[in-house]
């Protein structure tokens, strides 16, 4: 039994350092272009052509499947959207210069949510995952859509992320 549970273990260690491919590349990108600059290519440049060419290579290798590719690019879009409200309202900025931002934001941004969608992608696949009594889509869809709401409406109302928690 022992064994058999260390097996497991094993297997779900690796299968999630699978899934966390495009993470890894992302966040190991960010830190290390941090550190090592690349001559004649701002580093926001740098880090869109990074994720890309991961992407690419992902989808031509079939470690990503072009419907999850899909799914990663809502999350790009969605994220990049997050990202453009946030840098306009102040919350944060993005200072170094690069040829690929869009209204002050690089457009590598959108691929650290879309870094999100891959790992959840390669989950479900990997996993065999399941949804048992989740609620209903409805309520689902009623939930998610308070909770984007209010990312963007708490600049201007009262934040009710502990309330939308509960």
């Amino acid at each position: 039994m022992l064994k058999n549970s260390l097996q497991d273990l094993w297997y779900f260690g690796i299968a999630n350092i699978k899934n966390c491919f495009f993470p890894a590349i992302i966040f190991g990108s960010l830190a290390f272009s941090r550190l090592i600059a690349v001559p004649a290519i701002p580093r926001y440049d740098l880090l869109l052509l990074i994720c890309l060419f991961t992407q690419w290579w992902m989808i031509r290798k079939g470690i990503e499947s072009l419907d999850e590719l899909k799914v990663i690019t809502v999350f790009h879009l969605m994220g990049l959207t997050m990202e453009l409200f946030k840098v306009w309202k102040g919350s944060w900025a993005y200072p170094e210069d690069a040829l690929t931002k869009f209204g002050g934001v690089p457009l590598y941004s959108g691929f650290m949510y879309a870094s999100v969608a891959s790992y959840l992608c390669q989950a479900w696949r990997r996993f065999n995952l399941q949804l048992l009594n989740a609620p209903r889509r409805f309520e689902s869809l009623v939930i998610a859509v308070l909770i984007y709401l209010n990312f963007f409406t708490h600049h201007y109302f009262y934040d009710l992320r502990w309330l939308l928690a509960v």
